[in-house]
């Protein structure tokens, strides 16, 4: 038998930063290998799809990319699924889509080079979908692509079995990652030239939890990294809103690296549908803690995750959650309407709520987002917020991009010299979700080039 050999590769990434992370540890163990990455899939002869389950639409695009593949004629690359609809489907993509020849879950990113070597070797269909996750990941072989800002993963896996969410099948139970490597990690990359770190988890807030011998928890960890110098800003995502300590506001408070944003997901504002999504808090409670870190950290943003429709929920229920959202007005928000997942205990209920209401629902909340992101902009008119300047936006690449300490987008007029540099900027305007700024001392954008509002 005559060995297939692999020059290039393209990589497609789905879902969430998680699995960007693992596509550029993915890369990097590739590139290591000798391995050209290109950009061009019909240039490749390895074509890997790191792929999400989270939801329906996410899947349905995959299967569809990977079907239309299947279809080829002549000679074709080798194909490889990893991610967490890998570990979702794991055999069934094979008699789905019989022209793929691996599926890699995600707790088994190590072994890609050996999976690799077994298709070439033998050309068969190989599978590779451990249930738990070993801490043995070398991070830092990760090829980012970004150079100012780097996602760290702290913690992988989810212990909180939400009735609807696939994570902790697909994931794995909660596995924290030794400090001293993150710090190490986090050194490194300020070393290089990173200014921002984004701490990556399913649910960050449990870090160090399984570990106790550590005696390094969240915040414990957050005041480590602070020490860092020459580390600009820390962000981190995701949280579950029972695990957001006292401790932590204080560090968000205290700490000035960390930003002063936080996603504190409610998802729904019955206390039925939250009992019934299995999420260990009440709507009361949530508010509880939203008045305690406005109040620890009075310039905190909240960012928070929503599902519309979820089985059962009524119109009632519905404008609880309207009007929670309308009372904390959520500076970042993602509101997804219920798709079932095969797998989660939500999937054996009926789904009783009609399409057309859930987009109904889901309309209704976006429209109202919006209404909070125009008026939170128009508030910012004026006034000087902090930016890292990141790159040369798209817009004929005449200005620059970057965000606040609170996750608001910024373009602005600059030289290249500024990028990976922090800049006072005056709010002029905005256009949509982006604000218009300048530097102090000039590099006014021209408004009627961009239809600014203000």
């Amino acid at each position: 038998m005559i060995m297939r050999s692999i020059k290039k590769f393209f990589i497609r990434t789905y879902g969430c930063q998680m699995n960007e992370l693992d596509s550029e540890i993915m890369v990097g163990l590739l590139e290591k290998r000798g391995l050209t990455r290109t950009d061009d899939e019909t240039d490749a002869d390895l074509l890997l799809f790191n792929t999400c389950s989270i939801r329906d639409l996410a899947e349905r695009k995959v299967m569809g990319k990977l079907g239309q593949l299947g279809r080829g004629k002549g000679a074709r690359p080798i194909i490889g699924v990893t991610g967490c609809m890998a570990m979702a489907k794991k055999e069934t993509l094979f008699r789905k889509l019989p022209h793929v020849d691996f599926v890699i879950g995600t707790n088994n990113i190590t072994e890609l080079g050996d999976v690799l070597d077994e298709v070439l070797q033998t050309g068969k269909q190989t599978i590779r979908t451990d249930d738990q996750f070993e801490e043995n990941l070398d991070y830092l072989v990760a090829k980012r692509d970004d150079p100012i800002k780097a996602f760290v993963s702290i913690i992988r896996g989810c212990d909180k079995f939400c009735t609807y969410c696939v994570v902790p099948y697909t994931r794995g139970q909660e596995v924290s990652r030794p400090p001293e490597s993150i710090v190490d990690e986090c050194n490194r990359l300020v070393a290089n030239g990173y200014k921002e770190i984004t701490l990556l988890g399913q649910n960050v807030n449990s870090y160090g939890k399984d570990k106790p011998e550590w005696n390094c928890l969240f915040h414990d960890l957050l005041y480590r990294l602070d020490k860092i110098p020459g580390l600009e800003r820390i962000r981190f995502m995701t949280s579950h809103p029972v695990d957001i300590t006292i401790e932590l506001m204080h560090a968000i408070r205290d700490l000035p690296s960390v930003c002063e944003f936080v996603h504190f997901p409610i998802q729904a504002g019955s206390n039925r549908i939250l009992k019934k999504m299995h999420r260990v808090y009440t709507v009361e409670k949530y508010l509880e803690k939203v008045e305690l870190i406005r109040s620890i950290v009075p310039d905190v943003s909240l960012g928070t995750d929503i599902i519309v429709g979820f089985p059962t929920e009524t119109e009632e229920e519905f404008q609880m959650t309207y009007a929670i959202f309308k009372q904390i007005r959520y500076s970042v928000a993602f509101i997804f309407a219920y798709s079932a997942r095969k797998g989660t205990p939500a999937f054996r209920w009926k789904d009783d709520i009609t399409e057309e209401v859930k987009q109904d629902r889901l309309q209704r909340l976006l429209a109202l987002h919006n209404e909070i992101c125009i008026d939170d902009r128009k508030a910012l008119l004026g006034t000087d917020v902090e930016v890292l300047i990141e790159k040369r936006g798209s817009r004929d690449d005449k200005f620059l991009k970057g965000r606040t300490r609170c996750w608001k987008n910024v373009i602005l007029a600059g030289d290249d010299a500024l990028i990976g540099t922090l800049q006072h900027v005056k709010v002029t305007g905005f256009n949509h979700q982006t604000l218009i700024g300048e530097l102090k001392g000039g590099g006014c954008i021209q408004e009627e080039k961009l239809s600014i509002v203000g």
